[in-house]
């Protein structure tokens, strides 16, 4: 399986992904300012260290911090959470997950974005996907 196959984390090390994801990257300090309660900076960086150990991290440094990212590109890493939780919640049904997304965003979709979703569909039907 894919490197973000997310049954491969602990608790606290997705809470560390989903901060890195949503920033691109980031510090133990900014990790920690952004998880609920955290817990101490020296365990933060050893997850972070233990994420790098399995090759879901990489690290730089700026100054004297070092700054994490990813190393699966947010979309592929998106693919496999989305795939999980179709398998998990909607039996590996796409329909059912598109009804779920319908109808609990239902008063916040505009018409232009519910175009764009039946554009989707389309172009989908046609490649035959």
């Amino acid at each position: 399986m894919s490197p973000t196959n997310i049954q491969n984390f602990s608790r606290r090390e997705r809470q560390i992904m989903d901060v890195i994801y949503r920033q691109g990257e980031a510090t133990a300090a900014e990790v920690m300012s952004q998880i609920p309660e955290p817990p101490g900076y020296s365990t933060v960086r050893t997850l972070l260290g233990v994420l790098e150990r399995k090759g879901h991290l990489e690290h730089h440094r700026r100054g004297h911090h070092y700054v994490y990212s990813p190393t699966t590109p947010v979309e592929k890493a998106s693919n496999s959470v989305l795939e999980h939780v179709m398998d998990t919640f909607f039996n590996g049904s796409a329909s059912r997950v598109v009804s779920a997304i319908l109808d609990i965003s239902d008063a916040q979709l505009s018409p232009t974005e519910y175009d764009k979703i039946l554009a989707i569909v389309e172009t989908a039907k046609k490649e035959g996907r």
